[in-house]
């Protein structure tokens, strides 16, 4: 969740739609595939507000976190945090991992200037989180982060950050109020929980006609900002016969497959993590129950496919984040192993902005901070650049589907 290569367009047949089945899969992405089963998460369009579909961005003339090579600066790290372990740990090392292919490009190109990366485990923990925001901040060498990654812990630490200065960047935490808080610091390098509620609800409602769905959120700051949005947003068509609330961490959901059952929806919602969006989806077919799985980025994960197994077959992905071009993915598989996930991109961009902030010579807390408000420049998922409040000024939802 990203050299870059353009995008081929996409075309999008009303009868592909009627039938869920989306064509025009981006060539030469790459697809996350499951280790247990021939399915994987495929990208399908980008689209508006509205739920139309729009061209893809070309990102061919993406930020190089290498630079011209005569960088010098002193010992400076970049901080990350984000869950390492625990449940959700994918998402955290995708973005991990992004950072880090971003600072060891720059550093074989820059003997003169040798940037570290220092990673700090959150588990996804508001509260753990929050125990490790001093550390980050008391460490004089740190003068800029990516994370935290999900909303919670980033609601509970980003007085922290602001306060000591710290640039924080996030590559995926996505709660619209986050931007309300008045912190300086703050900069989100996707689009928020309204702009993608919004995208995909009226997908649902008006690209695929939906006329009944169940919404159904985890209880956290995230799932429970987002489902709000698709709730408000769909309207009447989300049947309040299945307005569903479970908590994260439950793996039981039948009271939830039987009250969805008898409401026979065309699709249920899902706003929440790929932990329990795996259990849920496998409940609901095992419970007789047809319609379409539908969620959005926390659930956009091989570890979705993997644990959900036969039973994410056909779900309905949303993401702000944007698929790996091509060059960018055969790095990244070389580097690691395996191939970018969500917010892959994201972390390397974001990386990369800090590098070249680095590069140019801000070397220091507000000289880093001062350099990321005012940028303006393309990575390998989008265009950067920030309003006053530390959002994107232009967003792209993306649907992906499990085929």
């Amino acid at each position: 969740m990203r050299g870059r290569v353009a995008r081929n367009a996409f075309a999008l047949s009303s009868a592909a739609v009627l039938a869920l089945a989306l064509a025009g899969c981006n060539q030469g992405a790459p697809e996350e595939q499951s280790a247990q089963t021939d399915l994987k998460i495929v990208e399908q369009v980008p689209i508006d507000e509205n739920g139309r579909e729009i061209p893809p961005p070309d990102t061919s003339a993406a930020a190089d976190p290498a630079g011209n090579g005569q960088a010098t600066c002193p010992p400076v790290s970049i901080a990350m945090a984000g869950a390492l372990n625990g449940p959700d740990a994918a998402l955290g090392i995708n973005i991990k991992n992004g950072v880090q292919l971003a600072i060891d490009k720059h550093n074989a190109a820059n003997p003169g200037c040798q940037v570290q990366l220092k990673p700090f485990d959150t588990e996804g923990d508001p509260q753990k989180a929050t125990a490790i925001a001093p550390q980050i901040v008391d460490d004089q060498y740190t003068i800029g982060l990516v994370g935290p990654a999900f909303s919670g812990e980033t609601k509970a630490t980003g007085g922290v950050f602001a306060q000591a200065g710290l640039v924080a960047t996030t590559a995926s935490a996505t709660n619209v109020t986050l931007s309300e808080n008045g912190w300086p610091t703050f900069f989100r390098g996707l689009g928020n929980d309204g702009k993608q509620g919004q995208a995909v609800a009226n997908y649902l409602k008006n690209t695929l006609g939906n006329q009944k769905v169940c919404v159904v959120d985890d209880s956290t700051d995230y799932g429970l900002g987002l489902a709000t949005v698709v709730r408000d947003t769909l309207g009447p068509t989300a049947d309040a016969a299945c307005n569903i609330s479970v908590k994260k961490g439950d793996k039981d959901f039948s009271a939830a497959v039987t009250q969805i059952k008898g409401a026979s929806p065309q699709s249920v919602f899902f706003a929440g993590y790929y932990a329990e969006a795996a259990p849920l989806a496998t409940q609901l077919k095992d419970g007789g129950v047809e319609a379409t799985f539908v969620s959005a980025d926390g659930t956009k994960d091989p570890e979705f496919v993997k644990q959900a197994g036969e039973s994410s077959k056909d779900a309905i992905l949303s993401c702000p984040c944007s698929p790996a071009p091509a060059e960018f993915a055969d790095e990244y598989t070389k580097k690691f192993n395996q191939a970018p996930g969500t917010y892959s991109t994201e972390g390397y961009d974001l990386g990369t902005i800090l590098l070249k902030g680095i590069d140019s010579g801000a070397i220091t807390r507000p000289a880093l901070l001062d350099f990321v408000r005012n940028y303006n420049g393309p990575g390998v998922a989008r265009q950067y650049q920030w309003t006053p409040q530390g959002e994107l000024t232009s967003t792209q939802i993306w649907i992906y589907k499990v085929q």
